[in-house]
């Protein structure tokens, strides 16, 4: 390759470097644009598309670094074998031809007993469609593996939205510009959705009221004009509350809810029951804070609500997204382009996961299913009728799970078990890949060719590679090829190359000439989707009343569903504990770049003055954070970004890079949410002290 590949005239002339349109592999809800200089076959710069409306020339601190991450000298470059205990990080050099040939022979031995023994284990490393879940499915479906339940982010409130809007659909998030009043529930957007951040702003400059709702007061609460500091898992006891106001007050739309809506003689009934009084003592606020927040919305038009998905980490988080989602029908918020909600408009994308995934592979099998979040325990578990057969391989890429899964103690004793096999896919030696017995040197997005959707706006993006791959590192589905080429697989579906994968993602919905020629496309939607009905349900109404829910034995109606664990101050562990991500990190992504683990300093746990001072704790002090799961060391924060009872541990740092070898999981649980199969990070109680 060689000039300006897919550029805008507004980056101004190149001269001896070149510049490549790609995109942001990473999990956010803006999937920016980036354009990236080259210069002699290496990445010095990676900035924002200027002409990508959404990306606007702007990225956050974490991905203005990628060059960083790219040529980082602690990047795997070559195949890696275990050479010492498991956990030891100790490997050794191996050429690709003998690490490939050792892996096919292990799980075809594995396979040959029960195919499902083995186990994919990814997510969202990458949200690309070709380099996340293309020839990786394909290889695993043809095998016969076990399948992937992958549930660690967001499918609680994903399914609690599909049970009332009828899938992950909302308004269009341009349009959060033009609101005169903005719900900003569950989102610290500063530091996880900037774009929309500075749409907010904009909102706010011409007059828009904005209002933050979240158990710590974050960098974006601090900037809304108002911030109600609810406990955690309390979220749906609100949204009934305000239902209840909108009601006694009549700020209701009622031709819009007759028209338009499915159920709302019950939810009318069941948010009477709700009152302020009765909220505010279930949330931890005031019962003013309640009435005015509702008179806002039953009486500011156009009103929008920005959803995120940290609220939902709880037991009761898929009624909680489902509470909040009916809200804007109630008042028909819909009917503007700039009222409504957006929690996702990943289901928008009309992409063609058949042809990308080749689930016909799987020639009428039904593989068992895990769950990725209880990952823990399914480790440890013996063969049983129940369960199936023990898992005796696991196959990781776009993930690490002994960093970010749940009640991490367990996930330890399950990767460290010798009789699993375990092959990581990688570009560094995480906490994951220390657990390994092969680690395989994958290409980062500036590497490699993939094609992404957004759950934040309506733009398709193509990822063109900008440099070549460094070392011997290959793309995720180049190491699939390979593996199916080593286990005899002959399927012409194993051959096709990724390009080609790009073109299959959208077939002919997307205009692939177009994306080769400014890197992204527009998808075709009306301004106001919702303005006349027309949700994607059964019934095509906005459905108060899932009648699906109803068939599985579950409440058709929203409801508060209190945390499995409520804080009690009296309690063994009366601390309730949210694990909200640190700013400049994504997950556990990033946390190896010293420039920004530098800006983020140590491990810390944000505790308010009262809390601290009951227990002798002074900021910057070592302290012991502690459950029946297990404990962890941090340094404290006296903060009022916590709230009183509530702690915040800022996460996900890799285990090896904390105080003790332990991260903030080692406190959180493997239960479930009630809907959607999710875990429950911010349902969680301990105790702290200084250490």
């Amino acid at each position: 390759m060689s000039g300006t590949i897919g550029i805008s005239p507004r980056l101004g002339p190149v001269t001896a470097s070149r510049q490549v349109i790609g995109a942001c592999p990473h999990d956010c809800p803006d999937t920016c644009s980036l354009v990236t200089t080259v210069e002699d076959g290496v990445a010095v710069k990676v900035q924002g598309n200027p002409d990508h409306r959404h990306t606007d020339g702007v990225l956050c601190t974490k991905v203005s670094r990628y060059t960083e991450r790219t040529h980082h000298p602690e990047r795997l470059l070559h195949p890696m074998r275990r050479s010492g205990p498991k956990g030891s990080g100790q490997f050794e050099r191996v050429s690709w031809g003998e690490a490939l040939q050792d892996i096919a022979q292990r799980l075809e031995a594995i396979a040959a007993r029960d195919p499902q023994a083995i186990l994919p284990y990814s997510y969202a490393g990458t949200m690309g469609l070709v380099q996340g879940e293309g020839m990786a499915a394909r290889f695993f479906n043809k095998l016969g593996a076990s399948l992937l339940d992958r549930t660690i982010c967001a499918s609680a409130g994903g399914e609690g939205l599909t049970q009332t809007l009828g899938g992950k659909v909302g308004m269009k998030v341009e349009f959060f510009a033009q609101s005169k009043l903005i719900l900003i529930w569950g989102s610290n957007s500063i530091a996880s959705n900037l774009h929309f951040w500075r749409l907010a702003q904009e909102a706010k400059r011409a007059g828009a009221k904005l209002v933050c709702i979240d158990p710590r007061r974050s960098e974006t609460a601090e900037k809304c004009h108002e911030h109600l500091q609810l406990r955690p898992g309390t979220d749906a006891a609100l949204a009934l509350a305000l239902m209840h106001e909108l009601i006694v007050n009549d700020w209701l739309d009622h031709d819009y809810i007759a028209r338009h809506t499915l159920g709302w003689d019950g939810l009318r009934e069941r948010a009477l029951r709700w009152s302020p009084e009765r909220a505010a003592a279930v949330c931890g606020i005031a019962p003013e804070q309640i009435r005015s927040l509702a008179r806002d919305w039953g009486t500011t038009q156009p009103a929008a609500i920005r959803l995120n998905y940290g609220m939902q980490r709880v037991r009761g988080g898929g009624n909680a997204v489902r509470a909040i989602a009916c809200l804007p029908a109630l008042t028909g918020a819909w009917r503007d382009r700039a009222g409504g909600v957006l929690l996702s408009s990943s289901g928008m994308f009309p992409v063609d996961k058949a042809a990308l995934q080749r689930p016909d592979l799987l020639a009428g099998r039904s593989p068992r299913t895990i769950n990725m979040s209880t990952i823990g325990d399914d480790l440890l578990r013996p063969a049983s009728a129940q369960f199936g057969p023990k898992i005796e391989a696991l196959v990781v890429y776009n993930s690490n799970p002994v960093a970010v899964a749940p009640e991490s103690s367990k996930v330890v004793a399950g990767f460290a078990r010798e009789d699993l096999f375990t092959v990581v896919l990688e570009h560094f030696q995480t906490d994951t890949a220390d657990y390994a017995d092969y680690i395989l040197p994958a290409t980062t997005q500036l590497e490699h060719w993939d094609v992404h959707a957004s759950y934040g706006h309506t733009d398709v993006l193509l990822n063109r590679p900008a440099i070549a791959p460094l070392g011997e590192a290959l793309p995720n589905t180049q190491i699939f090829r390979e593996l199916a080429q080593h286990m005899g697989y002959t399927e012409a579906c194993f051959a096709e190359d990724d390009e080609s994968l790009c073109r299959s993602a959208y077939g002919d919905k997307v205009d692939f000439d177009l994306l080769l020629a400014q890197g992204y496309a527009t998808l075709a939607m009306p301004d106001a989707p919702f303005a006349e009905g027309g949700f994607p349900t059964p019934s095509g109404k906005c459905e108060f009343f899932s009648e699906r829910l109803a068939r599985q034995g579950q409440d058709g109606l929203p409801d508060h569903l209190p945390n499995y664990e409520v804080a009690d101050a009296t309690g063994r562990f009366p601390l309730a504990m949210i694990s909200p991500p640190a700013r400049n990190f994504l997950n556990s992504s990033f946390v190896n770049l010293r420039s920004l683990r530098d800006i983020e300093g140590e491990p810390l746990l944000e505790i308010h003055a009262s809390d601290a001072a009951a227990r002798g704790i002074a900021s910057g002090s070592v302290v012991r954070v502690f459950n029946d799961r297990g404990e962890y060391r941090c340094k404290a924060k006296v903060s009022d970004r916590a709230r009183p009872g509530v702690v915040n541990g800022l996460g996900i740092w890799w285990r090896k890079l904390g105080l003790d070898g332990t991260n903030v999981n080692q406190l959180t649980s493997q239960k479930l949410t009630d809907m959607g199969r999710g875990p429950v990070f911010y349902d969680c109680l301990v105790e702290v002290e200084s250490a």
